[in-house]
């Protein structure tokens, strides 16, 4: 639908004929620091139908999280070096067209792995803590369950017991589950500085 250099023209773009998705690089024009960022947040809350995926040389744990927290899906955040791989890339863009939130897992990992002064993660399993990052992923139990090889009841029960021991709501429904524990680690994890042409559809 059309490539654009800098992040008014994405959204001038975007505004002329919103595509199903747009992908966007953090760092564009004039500056290079977050201006895919902004406009990827400006394209989410002008036309909430437009998937978003933006990309990024390298985790930033902050502009992540402010990307994905909070929304009602059609989001997504990858490294760039996963565009390499044309069927994953596909596969992500079907995702985030579909209505889901899907983060890259990296950056899940860190967030997890994350060492804290009061850790609200400290009383989860590793089991749970292997279930949180599929979670966080944006996988459905069906999913999780054929990745760690174990039965959807179980994963059910496992994700009840985060919830509960991390005094998220059990009865969500799916997607603000996601972001129940995006946000949740997003309050207990000290926002770090950051950083990331852009094409539509």
């Amino acid at each position: 639908a059309g490539q654009a250099g800098t992040a008014e023209e994405l959204v001038r773009l975007v505004a002329a004929d919103p595509p199903d998705v747009a992908i966007v690089d953090i760092r564009m024009p004039p500056t290079h620091t977050n201006e895919g960022l902004i406009a990827a947040q400006e394209i989410r809350a002008a036309y909430p139908q437009v998937a978003t995926l933006v990309l990024s040389q390298h985790v930033d744990v902050g502009y992540a999280l402010k990307l994905v927290t909070g929304s009602s899906g059609r989001v997504g955040y990858l490294l760039k070096d996963r565009v390499a791989d044309v069927d994953e890339l596909v596969a992500v863009l079907r995702r985030v067209a579909a209505g889901e939130t899907v983060v890259e897992p990296s950056l899940v990992e860190e967030l997890v792995a994350a060492p804290r002064a009061r850790d609200p993660l400290a009383e989860l399993t590793s089991r749970e803590r292997e279930v949180l990052v599929l979670v966080a992923q944006g996988k459905t139990d069906r999913g999780i369950a054929d990745e760690l090889f174990v039965t959807r009841k179980t994963v059910e029960a496992h994700v009840r017991s985060i919830l509960r021991k991390l005094d998220l709501p059990a009865d969500a429904g799916e997607n603000r589950r996601v972001h129940a524990v995006l946000a949740y680690l997003d309050a207990t994890h000290s926002a770090q500085p950051i950083a990331g042409t852009a094409s539509t559809r």
